[in-house]
């Protein structure tokens, strides 16, 4: 990033002066300093110009903001950082703090190398609500839904979510992707997780000794999203002492929680019921029944419909 005696320094002596006042005078009409400057009355002109290369950089930085080309081709002086003016020592001088892009970018790899299993396909995860083109009903109802709870949705405060279901391919874990990005944008976390690889990895999280950080790490996800619940090969250990106490957990601390499911309630019911020892015994289906009406309780349904997307060449 240029400072402001870089930028002169195409300039003969007899023009630097001039070159000077007029890049300094534009410097310090930007709208940002403008407000600046007002906030801080106390500043003399020494002040002022002592600052003013800092001054030149916060807009130069500014501007690149305002026309950002995303994390990867940030041209700011620190990439992902936007700057910030303030006052130490009755001087005037930048810090740094990272944009949006840069805090979801990050949150993302935390979490990510936490949890391998932790996101859907990326490019589910790019997506937005901008990008439904739909003129299926029950597909615009679904975005509608999920557009609403996208507003409303306050974690800690209540613990309402969304339970998606529908066939294969109608569009689900999109929806869920579009839901993520737009709360992470409002700085809401969000966790995305695919139910049946997460499973696994708790399994094998017991002789790893990592068992309890990854279940502490998603139960407390302020919104927690369980893509595909119902893909997983159902056992008692899954049903009633992880799903049982992932959902009793966020149950009492009123923390949203959204499922896809191929399913619809009656089959995850079902399938709740029907674990690894074959058969279906009454403490089962007791069992999955008393998540079932957690599930119930907490989210509101959502049925897809519509033609298979993935299938369409």
């Amino acid at each position: 990033m240029d400072s402001i005696k870089q930028s002169l320094n195409q300039f003969s002596n007899d023009g630097f002066n001039k070159r000077f006042e007029e890049l300094k005078q534009n410097t310090l009409e930007d709208e940002r300093i403008r407000k600046f400057i007002l906030n801080h009355p106390e500043l003399s002109e020494k002040q002022l110009d002592n600052g003013i290369n800092e001054f030149y950089q916060y807009k130069q930085q500014w501007e690149n903001c305002d026309k950002c080309p995303g994390l990867d081709n940030c041209p700011n002086l620190m990439k992902g950082f936007q700057p910030k003016l303030k006052m130490y020592r009755n001087e005037i001088h930048l810090e740094y703090q990272p944009c949006s892009l840069k805090r979801k970018d990050d949150e993302r790899k935390r979490q990510a190398s936490f949890v391998q299993s932790l996101y859907i396909p990326k490019e589910m995860t790019a997506v937005n609500f901008e990008d439904f083109h739909e003129d299926n009903p029950s597909r615009m109802k679904a975005y509608t839904k999920a557009m609403a709870f996208c507003a409303d949705v306050k974690p800690g405060e209540d613990g309402q979510g969304l339970y998606i279901h529908g066939p294969f391919g109608v569009g689900k874990t999109f929806l869920v992707g579009a839901i993520a990005n737009y709360l992470a944008d409002g700085e809401t976390s969000t966790m995305i997780v695919y139910a049946p690889d997460f499973f696994r990895e708790l399994k094998n999280g017991i002789s790893d000794g990592s068992y309890q950080g990854k279940m502490d790490m998603v139960k407390k996800a302020p919104v927690l999203i369980l893509d595909d619940i119902g893909a997983e090969t159902m056992s008692n250990w899954i049903r009633d002492d992880i799903l049982g106490g992932l959902l009793q957990f966020r149950m009492m601390e009123k923390l949203p929680t959204i499922f896809t499911s191929n399913f619809d309630l009656n089959e995850l019911e079902i399938h709740l019921s029907s674990t690894q020892r074959g058969g279906v015994e009454r403490i089962d289906q007791l069992k999955a029944k008393r998540i079932l009406e957690r599930i119930k309780y907490l989210n509101e349904v959502i049925d897809m419909k519509g033609e298979n997307k993935r299938g369409k060449s």
